[in-house]
C-alpha cells in the first residue's frame, strides 16, 4: 500500500461532505437516546412521580426491542441504500423524541424511545457505517475519528441546550426543537448524499485511478460479498468482533448516560457536572482525532488494546471517589469520549472490508446494540439497588478489560478483499460460493 495512502489524515476532497453528515447523525443519536437520559429521564420520571431508575432500564427496553428492528432496517439498507435509508431513520428519531417528551406514561416513553433508539442508531451505525465503508475503506479509522466527533458535540452542546430547555419550558415543550433540527438534517441528506463515492465522479478513499487499481480488490462481486447470515454465524471471528466492538459500547454508555448524576455523587454541583461535560466535549474532539489517527497508523486491534487499557485504569482511579482522583479520570475519559464509539464501524470494516459490508453490518450491528444496551440495565439495577452508580463503573473496568482479551483474538484483515493479494482474494470468493 502506499504510503500517501495510508497516512493521509485529512484529504478525502468531495468526501468530507459524507464526514459531516456522518458525525450530525452521531451528534442527534448520542444527544437524543444517550446523552438525553441525564436530563430527560429524571425530567420524564419528575413528571410521572416515579423512580428514575425505572426510567433509565427503558434504555435497556428500547435496545433490545431494537435489535429486532435493526436486523429489518438492515436489511432494507442493503436493498435502498444508506441515503434514503438515512432519511427514513432521522424522521423515525425525531417522531420517537417528540413522544418521550409528551409521554404520559412510563409505557408511551417506552415506546416512544423504542422509536427514537431504532431511528437514531439505525441512522448513525447501519446508514452511517456503510457509507464510511463505501467511501473510506482503507481510511476508515480516521475517519471514524471524525465523525465521532458528534458524540462530544452532543456531550458539550446537546445536554446544556436541552437542559436550558427543559428548565424554561418544561420536557414537553423542551423536545421540538430538537426534533425539527433532526428533520432538516434528514432532507438535507436525502437531497445532497450519495451512497458511494463513485456516484461523485471518485473513487474510494479519494485515491487515484492508478491507485484504485493497483492497491484495491475491483473485481465484480454480488452484493452481499457472498456473506449469508449462515455463514457469518459459521465465523468465531464474526462473533469476537461484534462482542468486542458492542463492549466498548456498552462501557461507554454506563458512562455518560448517568455522568451528571454520577459526578454529583462524588461532590460537583449540578451546574458544576454540567460545565464539566461541556469541558469534555471540547476536549473529547481532539480525543476523537487522536483515536482516529491511531487507528490508521497501528491498525484498529492495537489501537483496540491500549484504549481497553486506558478505559480500565480510568474507571478504577473514578470508583476511589477521591476529588484528585476523580479528576484525572475525567481527563482520560474526554480523551475517550469518541473513541467507543470509532471501533463499531472500524473493527467490523477493517475485518471484513467493503465488499458486503452492508450485508455483513445489518447482522453484526444488531447483536452490538444488544451488548451495548444492558449499560441502561446496568445503572438502572445498580442505582435502585445501592442508592448511587460506583457499582456501574467497576462493571464497566472489569468489562474493558474483557474486550481487551477478546480482541488479541481477532485477525484484523481476515476477510478484507482489499488487504488480500488477487490469488486470496479469488480463493475466498470461491470458497463463501460453496
Amino acid at each position: 500500500m502506499k504510503k500517501g495512502n495510508k497516512n493521509e489524515l485529512f484529504n478525502f476532497g468531495k468526501g468530507w461532505g459524507t464526514i459531516i453528515f456522518c458525525l450530525l447523525m452521531f451528534w442527534f443519536y448520542a444527544g437524543m437516546v444517550n446523552d438525553s437520559s441525564n436530563v430527560v429521564a429524571p425530567a420524564v420520571a419528575e413528571k410521572l412521580g416515579i423512580p428514575a431508575g425505572n426510567v433509565l432500564n427503558m434504555g435497556t427496553v428500547a435496545a433490545m426491542v431494537g435489535v429486532i428492528f435493526f436486523f429489518v432496517m438492515g436489511a432494507v439498507n442493503r436493498k435502498i441504500g444508506p441515503r434514503v435509508t438515512s432519511f427514513i431513520c432521522l424522521i423515525l428519531g425525531g417522531v420517537g423524541y417528540f413522544g418521550m417528551g409528551h409521554a404520559n406514561s412510563l409505557a408511551q416513553y417506552a415506546i416512544s424511545l423504542c422509536i427514537c433508539t431504532i431511528g437514531c442508531m439505525s441512522a448513525g451505525y447501519i446508514s452511517g457505517g456503510a457509507f464510511v465503508a463505501q467511501w473510506f475503506p482503507k481510511k476508515k479509522g480516521i475517519v471514524m475519528g471524525y465523525t465521532t466527533m458528534g458524540h462530544n458535540m452532543s456531550t458539550g452542546f446537546f445536554v446544556p441546550l436541552i437542559t436550558m430547555l427543559v428548565a424554561r419550558m418544561g420536557v414537553t415543550n423542551a423536545v421540538v426543537f430538537p426534533v425539527i433540527l433532526i428533520v432538516i438534517l434528514a432532507f438535507v441528506g436525502l437531497v445532497f448524499m450519495r451512497n458511494t463515492p463513485q456516484e461523485r465522479g471518485i473513487n474510494p478513499d479519494n485515491v487515484s485511478d492508478e491507485e484504485y487499481r493497483n492497491e484495491y480488490f475491483n473485481e465484480e462481486i454480488d452484493e452481499d460479498g457472498g456473506w449469508t447470515v449462515k455463514k457469518l454465524f459459521s465465523k468465531k471471528t464474526f462473533w469476537l468482533v461484534a462482542v468486542a466492538s458492542g463492549g466498548f459500547q456498552f462501557v461507554s454508555t454506563i458512562i455518560i448516560t448517568q455522568l451528571v448524576v454520577r459526578n454529583q455523587e462524588v461532590g460537583f454541583t449540578q451546574a458544576q457536572a454540567l460545565t464539566i461535560m461541556t469541558i469534555l466535549a471540547f476536549a473529547g474532539i481532539v480525543g476523537s482525532w487522536i483515536i482516529g489517527a491511531m487507528d490508521q497508523k497501528l491498525g484498529t486491534k492495537k489501537t483496540m488494546i491500549f484504549f481497553g487499557i486506558w478505559y480500565a485504569v480510568a474507571l478504577l482511579l473514578e470508583v476511589t471517589e477521591k476529588r484528585p482522583l476523580v479528576i484525572v479520570f475525567l481527563i482520560m475519559f474526554a480523551l475517550a469520549l469518541g473513541g467507543s464509539a470509532n471501533f463499531t464501524t472500524s473493527l467490523p470494516a477493517a475485518v471484513f472490508g467493503r465488499h458486503g459490508f452492508k450485508k455483513v453490518n445489518s447482522v453484526l450491528f444488531p447483536i452490538q446494540a444488544l451488548v451495548s444496551s444492558f449499560g441502561f440495565c446496568v445503572n438502572g439495577n445498580v442505582l435502585n439497588a445501592t442508592g448511587n452508580l460506583r457499582m456501574s463503573y467497576v462493571i464497566a473496568a472489569i468489562a474493558s478489560i474483557v474486550v481487551v482479551v477478546i480482541v488479541l483474538f481477532i485477525n484484523e484483515h481476515q476477510y478484507n478483499r482489499d488487504f488480500m493479494t488477487e490469488s486470496e482474494a479469488e480463493a475466498f470468493t470461491k470458497e463463501l460460493q460453496k
